[in-house]
């Protein structure tokens, strides 16, 4: 699995979904076109991990974590969308 700045892609974007790390076009600069790819990749799979662990139906805390992670990888994606269009990189 790539690294950047020394951590795995995985532990990159349970850090982005904690909120300790912001994305940014500044951010998406130094990967490569490959890592750009598996790093959208894997932010759809931490997605999905995160729609698939059992919903906290009476936890208002617990139900608010778990949004705020899910808004902030989106929001993730949809930068790394618009930093590839720009940089004409496909992500399929």
């Amino acid at each position: 699995m790539p690294e950047v700045r020394g951590k795995s892609l995985k532990a990159i974007i349970r850090d982005i979904a904690e909120g300790y790390v912001v994305v940014n076009p500044l951010f998406l600069k130094s990967f490569e076109h490959e890592i750009l790819r598996d790093f959208y990749l894997e932010i759809s799979k931490v997605q999905n991990e995160i729609r698939a662990e059992k919903f906290p139906t009476r936890d208002v805390l617990a139900i608010r974590s778990r949004n705020l992670k899910l808004q902030r990888l989106f929001a993730a994606t949809m930068i790394i969308r618009n930093f590839a269009r720009e940089r004409r990189v496909s992500l399929a």
